[in-house]
C-alpha cells in the first residue's frame, strides 16, 4: 500500500453550515446548489482538490490561524478589489506582488495568491 503524493480534500471548520456555504459558494462564484450531508458537510465545486466545509469538527480553537491552502488567481490585484468589494475582512494587503489574506466569517484565515 502506498500514499498517493495528491492532496484529495481540505476540511474548513465553520460553525453554521447554511451561512458558510452561502458565503464561500458566492466568494467563488459557484452555485449553493449541493446537498448538506449528514447535516454538517458542504462540498464545495472546485477544480482539482476539494474542499469540505465541516461544522462538526467547529469550535474556535479549530479555525485556520495561518492558511493552510491558497485559491489560485491568474490576477491578485482584480481578485484582492473583488474580495474587498465583498466587504470581506482583509487581513493584509496584497504582499510581494502575488498573494494576499482574509478571513471567512469564522475567523479561518485564507490565502490568494498569483501563480
Amino acid at each position: 500500500m502506498t500514499i498517493s503524493n495528491q492532496i484529495g480534500t481540505v476540511f474548513i471548520p465553520v460553525q453554521n453550515i447554511e451561512k458558510a456555504r452561502d458565503w464561500y459558494c458566492r466568494l467563488l462564484n459557484v452555485k449553493a446548489d449541493g446537498e448538506i450531508q449528514f447535516g454538517h458537510l458542504y462540498i464545495l465545486p472546485m477544480k482539482g482538490p476539494g474542499i469540505v466545509l465541516d461544522s462538526k469538527i467547529y469550535s474556535p480553537e479549530h479555525t485556520f490561524k495561518t492558511p493552510a491552502f491558497h485559491f489560485n488567481t491568474d490576477d491578485v490585484e482584480a481578485a484582492f478589489f473583488y474580495v474587498k468589494n465583498l466587504e470581506i475582512e482583509l487581513v493584509t494587503g496584497i504582499e510581494h506582488g502575488h498573494y494576499f489574506t482574509f478571513k471567512d466569517p469564522d475567523g479561518n484565515h485564507l490565502m490568494v495568491c498569483q501563480c
